[in-house]
């Protein structure tokens, strides 16, 4: 079975992800994989992804994977990264294109007219580079990093999620946006944790080893039927 599987409908540098995974866990098996048999199989599922959303929902359909995706997304230890976050919420600004609808919320575009530093400087979109995240919650993905640290990011657009306790991380880029979102099995950042360095590489090294209660239950459940 595949230890981890890396969900590829063609859209951003994958392999990037992987090399990182391998790294904080050189004895996992990590497949790169457009296969949706592949990611039904998988212990646990990354879904990460660069560009437009409109593009990335387009190959994810072609490919056959929206049904894989959301499968592991409600049954698995799953971590969406970038767009892999914005894909699943219900709809987005980018194109008016519909999402995954796993989350209630929308996906919006940094408002131009507020885009300013603290000293009225001009800020540039897309938000690209280096910035502090706040956590907002406990998360055993955040196990052993400083509140604060800093994550690379790479986007336009940022999730605005409907539900109160959704947000796992908020950052600052002229607005105060969310960059993470957690639930039950289920965590997703707008950040790129595979090129974060240490404080990234934690991340990954945690979700490898997470074990979700959702999952938890679902296989006492298992046992149950089956006597």
């Amino acid at each position: 079975m595949i230890d981890v599987a890396v969900v590829d409908y063609g859209m951003g540098n994958l392999r990037s992800v992987a090399k990182a995974i391998e790294h904080v866990a050189p004895r996992l098996e990590v497949a790169v994989t457009s296969d949706p048999d592949v990611i039904a199989r998988a212990a646990r599922v990354v879904f990460p992804g660069q560009g437009a959303m409109p593009d990335c929902m387009r190959e994810m359909d072609a490919r056959g994977l929206r049904q894989a995706v959301l499968a592991a997304a409600r049954g698995k230890p799953f971590l969406g990264i970038c767009i892999g976050l914005q894909m699943l919420f219900e709809t987005s600004e980018e194109g008016g294109v519909a999402g995954l609808g796993l989350f209630h919320g929308r996906v919006r575009r940094f408002p131009g007219e507020k885009m300013a530093d603290a000293q009225g400087g001009r800020l540039k979109v897309p938000h690209m580079g280096w910035n502090e995240v706040r956590q907002t919650g406990a998360h055993p993905l955040w196990e052993g990093i400083a509140q604060r640290s800093r994550f690379y990011f790479v986007h336009s657009f940022f999730v605005d999620p409907a539900e109160r306790g959704l947000a796992a991380g908020e950052a600052v880029y002229g607005v105060p946006f969310t960059c993470a979102v957690a639930r039950e099995n289920v965590f997703a950042v707008q950040f790129h944790p595979e090129k974060s360095h240490a404080a990234g590489l934690r991340m990954l090294a945690n979700f490898v080893a997470w074990q979700p209660e959702l999952r938890a239950k679902s296989a006492v459940s298992l046992s149950v039927n089956l006597c």
